[in-house]
């Protein structure tokens, strides 16, 4: 290289020392966010065509219910032993493995012509979906310098709420045109293009020189799959004999895991990053901001549709400022958290987030559209100016050699949050009926209070910890 160079040159076979060039980088992050937006797209698409697909294979309404539920076992049971194998064998390898998966049953998907077959290519459709989302943080830490990683996480958090936001109309969209297989094998020309940039822009990342615990991993997905599926279980008025086996077993395997783990320096269940305060006060922060939006989304269809008589796709309508509030103040909050503290921005957002669950509750029993929307509105602005704050702590609060562990994180503290959320409102309507609805709402006032008190706690001085 000429020693007049104003940038230095770039191997994608070196690691970087602190994030790629301008113009590598810009390839990079767009490999990262096609498959992001395509993985989150494809969950909101199949949720809102369950009904067509159930009616064209003949199957009912609750056997087709596993078209989601695989797909979901798969992802949460398998997010952090693969972001665990991302540390060792690399985030790059891991990241376009999970795309040629991903891309390949898609195509299986679309293809099937029974309900089980659907189902088990969904399952390794998951597989791929939680190969992308373990290691896709961790991949942004890598690609983006330290000082401006904010805009890195912010572009992150703004494709998956505007993939969102467009799954319900993308799906009657597509069914309008054509039928429900179609809305699998719309994958294959992204997830093509974001194969074909990945090998060519991703860059090599720090490998940890340790084996792969298989049988730590097979607990970590069996603690996490059933605690996970016990839980949606819970939430749809599952037997209790089942529910009670699936939390037996999700002890058991938890139990067995933290055993087999103790005193390992890198354990897959991460152990060793929530004894940082920094790194479980955010993961903590992020568990209740997800908390609050699964009490929102599973119990607002109920309030609007149920007590307010609007129509189901209405009911879509209303709901769409959220999301899309959050795709426009994710990335303002990203730049900020460049320059200002997790703890404060956060915090912020979560206390405009807990007025907005408040607003919604003390809604008039007819509010007009543009009372409902702003209300909506406010809750957007606030989850998103909490995300990708929260985001970059989580991320730079973990040591380098740790990247997957925490992105892994990420991605599971959405799962649980949501879990728990949607559990929580099944309890809401059971004890109101429909008007456990505003209970739910009130609930997750309350819990995002709770998320920004943890948040402004990281402003109190603690013993240091890495950072990247």
């Amino acid at each position: 290289m000429e020693a007049n160079s104003q940038m230095p040159s770039f191997n994608r076979d070196q690691v970087p020392v602190d994030g790629l060039p301008p113009a590598e980088r810009l390839k990079a992050i767009f490999a990262v966010l096609v498959a992001i937006g395509m993985a989150t797209l494809d969950t909101a698409i199949v949720n809102t065509a369950l009904p067509t697909i159930a009616a064209d294979m003949g199957s009912s309404s609750a056997a087709s219910i596993w078209v989601v539920n695989s797909y979901q076992l798969a992802v949460v049971g398998a997010l952090l032993p693969l972001a665990a194998l991302g540390e060792i064998v690399g985030y790059r390898r891991v990241y376009i493995a999970g795309l040629i998966l991903f891309t390949i049953t898609s195509l299986a998907c679309g293809l099937a012509w029974s309900l089980p077959t659907l189902v088990i290519a969904r399952v390794a459709q998951g597989f791929g979906a939680a190969a992308i989302m373990s290691v896709n943080a961790a991949l942004i830490r890598f690609i983006y310098p330290a000082k401006i990683l904010g805009r890195g996480v912010g572009l992150n958090a703004l494709v998956v709420a505007i993939s969102f936001t467009l799954g319900p109309t993308a799906a009657s969209a597509i069914l309008f045109v054509t039928n429900w297989h179609w809305l699998f094998l719309i994958n294959i020309p992204p997830g093509l293009i974001a194969i074909y940039l990945g090998l060519n822009a991703l860059p090599m990342t720090t490998r940890v020189k340790r084996p792969f615990d298989a049988l730590a991993a097979l607990l970590c997905a069996g603690f996490l799959s059933m605690m996970i599926f016990g839980m949606s279980q819970a939430a749809h008025h599952g037997e209790w004999p089942v529910i009670g086996a699936l939390c037996v077993g999700s002890v058991v395997c938890g139990v067995l895991l933290i055993r087999r783990e103790a005193g390992r320096p890198t354990p897959i269940f991460v152990v060793d990053l929530f004894l940082l305060p920094a790194f479980s006060l955010s993961a903590l922060t992020s568990i209740c901001s997800f908390m609050v939006q699964g009490l929102a989304f599973v119990s607002l269809p109920f309030l609007l549709h149920n007590v307010m008589g609007h129509s189901q796709v209405e009911t879509g309508f209303l709901m769409t400022p959220w999301p899309a509030v959050v795709g426009v103040m994710a990335p303002i909050a990203g730049r900020l958290s460049d320059r200002y503290p997790a703890g404060i921005l956060g915090g912020i957002g979560l206390i405009l987030l807990s007025a907005g669950m408040a607003s919604l509750a003390l809604m008039p029993q007819n509010p007009d559209t543009l009372g409902i929307a702003w209300r909506m509105m406010l809750c957007g602005a606030g989850f998103g100016f909490f995300q990708s704050p929260n985001l970059r702590a989580l991320l730079s609060s973990a040591p380098p050699e740790r990247a997957g562990g925490a992105s892994g994180i990420v991605a599971t503290a959405r799962n649980i949050g949501q879990s728990i959320g949607a559990v929580l409102v099944a309890f809401c309507l059971t004890l109101g009926g429909d008007e456990g609805a505003i209970l739910a709402l009130w609930l997750g006032s309350a819990v995002a209070i709770l998320g920004s008190a943890v948040s402004f706690s990281r402003l109190i001085p603690m013993k240091a910890t890495p950072t990247g």
